[in-house]
């Protein structure tokens, strides 16, 4: 089973979510408008959409990225990243 990567990201504004998918030009997404972080149940019905589903036994990971790396004045950005399968189990 083919597996992909779903990232979700903000900097404080809206949440981006996507799909990671090489070789394409643009990745399955969609935003949430500024709020709380999405919720599990959120999310998972967010890539139901696009059409994918988190493979069994993954967890969401975790990191922060700066808009400047340089300079740690600037806005924090959230990233999380998840392994995917499109729905149904095959990719």
């Amino acid at each position: 089973m083919k597996t992909l990567t779903a990232q979700m990201s903000s900097d404080g504004g809206p949440w981006h979510l996507y799909v990671v998918v090489y070789g394409e030009s643009q990745w399955p997404s969609l935003w949430w408008e500024p709020s709380a972080v999405p919720t599990g149940a959120q999310r998972r019905e967010a890539l139901a959409q696009l059409g994918y589903e988190v493979v069994p036994g993954a967890s969401w990971s975790w990191t922060e990225d700066s808009k400047d790396p340089d300079d740690d004045r600037t806005p924090v950005v959230l990233i999380s990243a998840v392994q995917v399968r499109e729905r149904g189990g095959v990719l």
